[in-house]
Formats: C-alpha cells, sequence, structure tokens
C-alpha cells in the first residue's frame, strides 16, 4: 500500500468515526412530544433475566428528587426534569449537548402485573428491577 493510498484510508476511516459518533449522539438524545412542551427521551437498556425485568436509563445530572417512575396501562413511564446549569445564564455557551428540561419515556412492558423490586439512581443510570407476579 502506497502512502497515499494509507492516507486516504486513514481519512476515510477518521470520517466515518465521525459519522458514528454523530449517530449514535442523535441516538442517544432523541427529542420526542409529551404534552404541550418538547421533551427529550433518555436512552435504555433492558433485560429480562426469568421473571425480572432489568431497566436501566442514562440521566446525566438528574437529581432523584426531580424523578418519577410510575406505570400506566401496562406502560412504564419515566420522567422528570433537568435543569439548565446556573452557570449558563453568565457564560459564553461554546457547546451544549447534554439535554435539559423535562424527560420522559415511555416504555410497554410485557403482560402481565409487575412489582417493583429496585429502584436506584447512581453514576448518572437509573436502574429498575421489575418483577412479573404472573
Amino acid at each position: 500500500m502506497t502512502a497515499r493510498d494509507l492516507d486516504a484510508w486513514m481519512w476515510a476511516e477518521a470520517c466515518e468515526t465521525l459519522a458514528r459518533a454523530e449517530r449514535l449522539h442523535r441516538q442517544f438524545f432523541r427529542l420526542g412530544a409529551a404534552g404541550p412542551r418538547p421533551v427529550w427521551e433518555p436512552p435504555v437498556d433492558i433485560f429480562e433475566n426469568g421473571p425480572e425485568l432489568w431497566i436501566i436509563a442514562a440521566l446525566p445530572g438528574i437529581d432523584a428528587s426531580r424523578l418519577e417512575v410510575m406505570v400506566e396501562s401496562g406502560v412504564l413511564v419515566i420522567s422528570g426534569e433537568r435543569p439548565a446549569p446556573a452557570l449558563r445564564r453568565a457564560s459564553a455557551i461554546h457547546r451544549l449537548e447534554l439535554p435539559q428540561g423535562r424527560f420522559e419515556r415511555r416504555i410497554a412492558l410485557p403482560a402481565g402485573r409487575f412489582e417493583l423490586l429496585k429502584r436506584e439512581l447512581a453514576d448518572g443510570c437509573l436502574t429498575l428491577v421489575l418483577r412479573s407476579l404472573r
């Protein structure tokens, strides 16, 4: 492979990596619409382990007092608010990528009834463990 081919290959790889990062960023902070105000939807991982359903939601900078978790008609609803940083008001903004304001994520649960075994907010992630009562 010539030096020119190597440079072109490295440039193409770098561009593809940047494009992949941009796609992931858009996927991570999707805007949704719940109610009259726009909201953001936190990304979630969902695992089923026998009778347990584990749900992990990425909620950077969310205080537990601003977080609500409920089940409505077979749908788990995680909602709350992430306030804008106080620094923002007095600062020149160079980049603002973390979402702010109201958020809501709705997750359809499998058929049946569930009880909440665990609710933990740590390191920017909410972990919920639900157990099926079938």
